[in-house]
């Protein structure tokens, strides 16, 4: 039984690493456990100097805009039309892109390291190659198999292993949103990585509430929430990044300022609200692109205002300030050579 117990810590290992879960002992802070969105890009937002480097990220992810760097104008241009396609027919198929199809695409592409993590996964979990993870499936993967009553059997601390397989049993139901106990690939992303999906906020914070509240009173009291960040050894003075923490608690996640923290003081915490910041940059692009001010974007606009969507070896010329060759292509030729690519 030994390869069924370390198939087990290796599962758990993988399954930490693409949770991003936060451990117990993650720090000072309480960074591990809260979850903020990340910036879009990290280049300054400086359109105004001709530097677009934030919107080739922000639009096309940090990757592909590097690929886009290194193509040619004609090529850019070329792929920016097929992915305007995509846009379109993933939304309503009307021949315009709505914001909201231009919202979806950056939150799309902002979110490729989650599937590609997902994909890396996937075949482990779908073990009956059917396109689908079955709970029997994944359960067994992560586990190994036992029959019915023998659960962790052959192992120490079964109850704690207990514990973790009926809490992942119920983040699964709860990602399963059409109840047929297979999970999509969209539905096993959703429990993997269950801070990205609305609909698995209270999971989140039922699972925060359920690690930190160690009375089982259903709040959380400022020692349990210091002892989630720090573990004192007989005699050892208190660091004064403690002391600061326990002043965070009183002044900001105490919200009514009872001492404690229910649940959606909780979820205030951990899932903080945040500015959605692929709407602010479909905003941009669509107030940028929109020539007739119609509230839509053509083909043809997107195109002719390519460089503010995508990268190439023309937009880089020069130290990145977006000027061209001479006899380079789209820009030379003026916005209507870009509708014909």
């Amino acid at each position: 039984m030994m390869w069924r117990w370390s198939l087990l810590l290796l599962l758990l290992l993988l399954r930490r690493w693409a949770l991003g879960k936060p451990s117990p002992d993650a720090g000072p802070h309480g960074h591990g456990r809260v979850h903020q969105g990340a910036p879009l890009s990290e280049a300054a937002h400086d359109d105004a100097h001709g530097n677009f480097q934030y919107d080739h990220e922000a639009f096309l992810g940090r990757d592909v805009a590097k690929e886009f760097d290194q193509l040619s104008p004609e090529e850019s241009q070329a792929r920016l039309g097929r992915i305007v396609d995509r846009m379109d027919l993933a939304g309503d198929s009307d021949g315009w892109v709505s914001l909201a199809e231009l919202r979806s695409w950056i939150a799309h592409t902002q979110q490729r390291h989650i599937r590609d993590s997902v994909s890396a996964a996937w075949h482990t979990y779908d073990t009956d190659r059917d396109g689908r993870v079955g709970w029997e499936e994944l359960r067994n993967a992560t586990y190994g198999h036992y029959e019915p009553g023998e659960e962790f059997h052959d192992v120490e601390d079964a109850e704690t292993y207990k514990k973790m397989l009926a809490r992942d049993e119920r983040r699964f139901r709860v990602a399963d949103q059409d109840g047929d106990s297979m999970a999509t690939r969209e539905e096993l992303t959703a429990f993997l990585h269950p801070e990205e999906f609305p609909h698995m906020r209270d999971i989140v914070v039922a699972e925060t509430l359920e690690d930190l509240d160690k009375n089982k009173d259903g709040y959380v009291q400022v020692e349990e929430y210091i002892a989630d960040l720090y573990s004192a050894e007989p005699g050892e003075e208190e660091p004064a990044w403690v002391q600061t923490e326990r002043q965070q608690f009183r002044d900001f996640r105490d919200l009514n300022k009872d001492g404690r923290l229910d649940g959606s003081e909780v979820g205030y915490w951990v899932l903080p609200p945040s500015q959605d910041q692929p709407l602010v940059e479909a905003n941009h692009l669509l107030h940028e692109s929109d020539t007739d001010k119609d509230g839509r974007l053509s083909k043809a606009e997107i195109l002719s205002n390519w460089n503010m969507f995508v990268g190439s070896q023309a937009t880089n010329y020069g130290g990145g300030n977006n000027t061209m060759p001479k006899g380079g292509a789209c820009l030379d030729l003026g916005p209507e050579a870009c509708t014909n690519i």
